[in-house]
């Protein structure tokens, strides 16, 4: 099974090795066909420490790290300005 990706913008890097990246998804309400942006917070394991806030990076899912991080930092895309 291939492990799944995501892309999104790191909210904080307060913690030692650890950013919270929020990552937005799309949907059509099924009533009214609206595009609904739906954002939802994961924590990714940052080993060297490089993500600031406002940067954009792939994360990718892995084995249990701790109590709450399941999600890697694999790439960072675009730095913050």
């Amino acid at each position: 099974m291939p492990k799944k990706e995501k892309q999104g913008t790191v909210v904080s890097n307060k913690c030692d090795k650890t950013v919270v990246v929020k990552v937005a998804e799309y949907n059509q309400h099924p009533k009214y066909k609206k595009i609904i942006e739906t954002t939802k917070h994961y924590k990714a394991h940052d080993a060297e420490n490089t993500c600031k806030e406002g940067d954009v990076v792939r994360i990718v899912e892995t084995k249990p790290i701790s109590a709450d991080k399941r999600w890697t930092v694999a790439e960072v895309v675009e730095k913050a300005k």
